[in-house]
């Protein structure tokens, strides 16, 4: 993951597989012939809604970010980004100690916090293994505490009914070649045999891997990478297997990091809760549940998952901070998760001044993140409307009910062709961080997002050629 600035922060199928299994054995060195690639390919795309369909469900993950830098506790970059050098960084190995059952807090966790699936940091750009590798002894395996940690969390996520994803950075730092394969043939052949072998290893070791989390491919190419014949052993090792879009190749889904910005296919969005993918022991700025909530909401209204990052200690507790705030957002999905789990998509382009939305089958649920009696335009209309109202304009869809989703509590409401009027509202919010109310419509919910009365144009606005006064 790229390190993080303040101005960031706040802004199986079946038949093809023995084909491609063999395949990828015999045209390991060469990165396959076209017709294996072809084939690689074909199956990715003829597989895919089957094999991401429970992805598209699961919404909301954990991302863990846990390694030696987690002992310093100067986030994960600092290896790099404070000149240390390797046979410095490499003492803190023998420090790795992470606490027993320190797996199992993470999954029961993100349990507790609505999140569906989990993707740990086997290895990150430090070039420490959390695996028992045969590739190197600079591992957990054989150094600190002497465990697998990888074993650890898989079996955790399993045992709390979890996806299991394991993140795997490309670039090492550690690694001898790691920086000269840039422009040494010989170390680059060596250096890529080596991460085919890591990922070989932790796509047979661990039993069923549901997502495979690559992360920056400096300084290679894909072609260099061979990047084409690590997903075919990829697949051929896990068939109903998801990968990203960080080995070179376009994957399965694209990972926007830091932003919440739909694509033209699958996506997901990873943030971090403060400043730090790693633990900084002294930042303690966390983003505040409402705000986890609202990116939540914006990632799934827009058809995409949300990855949200906890950094654990060095004994691999997590901070208290991301506790509390993980606890508040489970709280919230356990009364709303309806109108998340549900959802697929946004009713067209809906928006509003304090609410967002989305929507499943004829289902609207309008996200109520300022209550309205509580704004100065709710103080300034009191006179000509005494009650709480939420009024959302641009409604095209006829609206049979609504309800508070959290009480089940109806609700009254009015409905024209400007605007859907909801009515007879407590002056409290009724829920915490967000309030949202469930639309029952007739047919797909429909919300018209520009000039929602463009038949009565705004003063001054020209429109058709005509000005409005």
């Amino acid at each position: 993951m790229d390190p993080i600035n303040r101005r960031g922060f706040l802004g199986a199928a079946g038949g093809a597989l023995p084909v491609l299994a063999s395949a990828a054995t015999a045209q390991e060195q060469d990165g396959g012939s076209a017709r294996t690639v072809k084939a690689t390919l074909a199956y990715q795309e003829e597989s895919r809604l089957r094999r991401m369909k429970w992805w598209h469900d699961a919404k909301f993950g954990m991302f863990i970010h846990y390694g030696l830098y987690s002992i310093i506790g100067h986030q994960e970059w600092v290896m790099e980004s404070e000149g240390i050098p390797i046979p410095d960084y490499e003492r803190l190995a023998v420090r790795f100690m992470p606490k027993p059952g320190a797996a199992r807090e993470w999954a029961r966790l993100a349990k507790r916090a609505g999140q569906k699936y989990m993707v740990l940091t086997t290895k990150h750009h430090e070039g420490f293994c959390l695996w028992d590798t045969a590739t190197t002894d600079y591992n957990a395996a054989k150094q600190g505490a002497r465990r697998d940690i990888v074993r650890e969390f898989v079996a955790a996520a399993r045992a709390e009914g979890l996806g299991v994803g394991l993140y795997f950075s490309l670039m090492d730092w550690h690694h001898p070649d790691g920086a000269r394969c840039k422009d040494d043939a010989a170390a680059r052949e060596r250096f890529v045999a080596y991460t085919h072998a890591q990922i070989r290893e932790l796509l047979t070791n661990y039993g069923k891997i549901d997502i495979l989390w690559y992360d920056v491919d400096w300084p290679l190419s894909a072609e260099q990478w061979r990047a084409d014949a690590m997903n075919r052993m990829v697949f051929a090792l896990q068939p109903g297997i998801i990968v990203n879009n960080r080995n070179g190749l376009d994957g399965d889904f694209a990972t926007p990091e830091h932003r919440i910005t739909a694509a033209d296919r699958a996506w997901e969005s990873c943030a971090t809760m403060n400043y730090g993918w790693g633990y900084q022991r002294t930042d303690e700025e966390w983003k505040p549940a409402r705000r986890i909530v609202n990116d939540l909401t914006l990632c799934v209204q827009q058809g995409g998952n949300y990855l949200l990052n906890i950094g654990p200690e060095a004994d691999g507790s997590v901070p208290r901070g991301s506790i509390d705030t993980l606890e508040q957002v489970g709280a919230w999905l356990r009364t709303n998760g309806a109108a998340i789990y549900d959802s697929d998509g946004r009713a067209a382009g809906a928006f509003g001044n304090y609410t967002n939305f989305t929507k499943a089958k004829d289902k609207l649920y309008v996200h109520v993140y300022f209550w309205p009696s509580k704004s100065p335009a709710a103080q300034m209309l009191d006179v000509l409307r005494p009650e709480t109202v939420v009024a959302v304009g641009g409604v095209r869809s006829k609206v049979l009910s609504a309800r508070l989703l959290k009480t089940g509590q109806p609700v009254r409401f009015t409905q024209d062709a400007i605007a859907l009027r909801l009515t007879g509202l407590p002056d409290e919010a009724p829920d915490d961080p967000t309030t949202v109310i469930e639309l029952t419509c007739e047919g797909t919910p429909y919300v018209r997002h520009h000039l929602i009365r463009p038949e009565w144009p705004r003063y001054g606005v020209n429109i058709g050629g005509q000005r409005s006064s």
